[in-house]
């Protein structure tokens, strides 16, 4: 470590930590655990899960250009960068303190407002800390300390205490504030020792027909440079793919009744991947050029869209079949109206313990139903019919239930594949994207440039969960809302690849200038 110190200037390392610092937001609430939890809780969780994430990021989408164009004043970029940063440490704690499900979506939607927001700013920083011949490297090794650090870190301490604390409410409580604790501490750096140091001179008067002059003015250049159109609109695309993978990855597999558990590790396995991959990916891009690496990247989560839909599409029928199993049993019972969540909730444990190869019947005989005041032994009589029902439903049907098992496993593998292949590319595809662009724009109108590379990111991620939803939602298979990602990434290549002349030339005028 004491090497790269020295390789790094003090800027670039602080610039650096703030992706430390972060990265455990995009881990714990965006991909991993939260997501995890509330589809799981939630009816249709996925589902609402996807259109929360979709109306947090067109908010910010929405705000990007007019927020970049007023950063690039001087003094107002890092005040804007810790006010949104601000923004999401504190509303974060709210998605598990508000006791209801639609104020945590409330909560989640605020925060992510404030996490992407000082994304867009920190990115933006990246032309004030570094050169253009070490701006990959320094933007690869800020993934990789995500990775490493935010990713990792205080991922596998959450997993912990999520699993000695068995899921507890205390345990998801303490998987929520480590977020804002330890994305404040780090900041620290990026506070103290980052500077804006490309700017615009500030007017004596900033009025809203200026600000939108700018930003009309800056997106008439970006048109008239046919290579940067051509990149933001393939980055429009595949990038849209890779935010959603990222956001409903943990929730699409909870809704094939894949363990919770289990995906939480094995996206563990994706940071630990992610974090050497990252660096290595900048050394390819420096090799074969940053287009080229690309469209190798874009590929590989091609390639996961394809196996993810696989994965939904072959597990789905056995599934269905597990489902209509208890849904017999509450056809074959009478449960009284006042009784009918109670009972639910019992079924909902014989689901859930018969997944597994050796489930637990103690546990299972332990179930009670809650009587209401003077109702005990309806109360008694009730659970005793259920046991039975569900007992001999289980008997009868052994060959569904070890078909759904056996399916389970199957998916399960194909998700730790996907998490392997996914680890390999995702920081790579963004550090690298991030970087190339700096490249191509002016360093003094950074925020400008970047806040149309913001809104052209922050709509794709828009409307990657409302593709994945819609579809889900209307053919009633999340495996279709899956494979409505392989368009975008198929776009992404396309663009690539027509865009080879245009953007060679922009790089070579990048250079000279």
């Amino acid at each position: 470590m004491a090497k790269l110190a020295k390789r790094f200037t003090k800027k670039e390392w602080s610039w650096i930590m703030y992706d430390w610092a972060n990265s455990i937001y995009a881990t714990n609430i965006m991909a991993a655990i939260y997501p995890t939890i509330f589809a799981s809780q939630v009816p249709n969780g996925d589902i609402r899960w996807g259109y929360a994430t979709s109306a947090a990021t067109l908010i910010v989408a929405l705000l990007a250009p007019i927020l970049g164009s007023i950063a690039d004043y001087k003094g107002m970029k890092k005040k804007l960068f810790t006010l949104f940063m601000l923004l999401g440490v504190i509303f974060t704690p709210l998605m598990v303190f508000t006791g209801h499900w639609k104020l945590a979506l409330m909560g989640y939607v605020i925060s992510r407002i404030g996490f992407s927001g000082s994304c867009l700013f920190y990115d933006s920083f990246l032309t004030d800390v570094t050169t253009n011949e070490r701006m990959d490297d320094v933007s690869s090794w800020g993934y990789a300390m995500g990775y490493i650090g935010g990713s990792t870190i205080p991922f596998v301490i959450s997993i912990a205490v999520l699993l000695v604390l068995d899921y507890s409410p205390a345990a998801m409580a303490f998987s929520v504030l480590i977020v804002s604790a330890w994305w404040l501490v780090f900041s620290i750096p990026m506070l103290k020792n980052v500077t804006h140091e490309h700017y615009v001179e500030r007017p004596d008067k900033i009025s809203v027909s200026l600000i939108f002059k700018r930003v009309l003015a800056t997106l008439k250049r970006i048109c008239s440079s046919k290579g940067l159109l051509l990149f933001i609109l393939a980055y429009f695309f595949y990038i849209d793919g890779v935010d959603t993978i990222i956001s409903i990855s943990t929730a699409y597999g909870t809704i094939l009744g894949l363990g919770a558990t289990g995906m939480i590790l094995a996206l563990l396995v994706t940071q630990l991947v992610a974090m050497p991959c990252s660096i290595f990916f900048a050394k390819i891009a420096d090799r074969f050029s940053a287009r080229k690496a690309l469209i190798g990247a874009v590929a590989i989560y091609f390639l996961v869209t394809m196996l993810g839909f696989y994965m939904g599409h072959s597990m789905e029928p056995s599934q269905d079949a597990y489902e209509g199993i208890f849904d017999n049993v509450v056809e074959t019972v009478e449960i009284p109206e006042n009784y009918k969540d109670d009972a639910a909730d019992f079924i909902a444990q014989w689901k859930t313990e018969y997944k597994s190869d050796e489930p637990d019947m103690e546990k299972l005989a332990a179930l009670t139903i809650v009587p209401l005041e003077g109702d005990e032994q309806r109360a008694a009589l009730l659970k005793d019919e259920l046991n039975a029902a569900l007992s001999a439903e289980m008997s009868l049907q052994t060959d569904k239930i070890e078909a759904f098992r056996s399916a389970i496993g199957f998916s399960t593998v194909l998700f730790w594949i996907m998490a392997i292949m996914v680890g390999t590319v995702q920081g790579g595809i963004q550090a690298v994207s991030r970087s190339y662009y700096g490249k191509l724009i002016p360093k003094e109108r950074s925020n400008e440039y970047y806040g149309f590379f913001d809104i052209f990111g922050k709509f794709a991620s828009f409307l990657g969960p409302v593709i994945y939803s819609v579809m889900a939602q209307i053919t009633g298979r999340s495996s279709v809302g899956v494979l409505g990602l392989a368009i975008l990434f198929i776009a992404g290549l396309v663009l690539l690849v027509v865009s080879k002349k245009h953007l060679e030339a922009l790089e070579k005028q990048a250079s000279a200038n």
